[in-house]
């Protein structure tokens, strides 16, 4: 591990292109390489219809805005591979953003342990949101997001009274 990071670092290549210690992969093949969590945090549409029947993964989270296409959630989830949504896993960023927004308007300044603090309650708070609808209406995660937040923004409605 410390020869790559001397190699990125010390001998400040910015990738590990070039690499001499590694062999070069495709990033198709990279998306079908035997993994527990496969993770795509870069691009939309990366896990699609022509890929979705070759990964080798147990779980997906998706760190990227919209990175599995609707045809391969069908497929992931007649295989039984879980895919974590977008709208759960990556709204730390716009939950920090919502953290700025409240802290401007009261002229508070939290330190990094204090964002974390708050920024883990409210992500832990909505994962059990969507596990236990997932639990309990047997359904993917990817509905089971979904449903929590349309259930919530139905209750904010109607508690404002803004329809009747």
């Amino acid at each position: 591990m410390q020869e790559l990071f001397d190699y990125i670092t010390i001998q400040k290549h910015r990738t590990l292109e070039g690499y001499p210690n590694a062999k070069k992969i495709s990033n198709a093949d990279l998306l079908e390489l035997e993994c527990d969590f496969l993770c795509p945090c870069a691009l939309e549409n990366q896990i699609t219809h022509e890929n979705a029947p070759k990964l080798r993964c147990k779980y997906i989270v998706e760190g990227a805005n919209g990175p599995t296409t609707p045809e391969a959630d069908i497929i992931l989830e007649k295989r039984g591979i879980a895919v974590l949504p977008d709208i759960l896993c990556n709204a730390g960023g716009v939950t920090c953003s919502y953290f700025e927004w409240v802290q401007d308007r009261m002229a508070l300044f939290w330190d990094l342990d204090k964002v974390n603090e708050e920024l883990d309650k409210i992500m832990l708070r909505a994962y059990k949101a969507v596990q236990n609808t997932v639990d309990e209406k047997k359904i993917s995660y990817r509905m089971g997001a979904y449903f929590v937040a349309v259930k919530r923004v139905a209750d904010a409605i109607q508690l404002r009274g803004i329809y009747p």
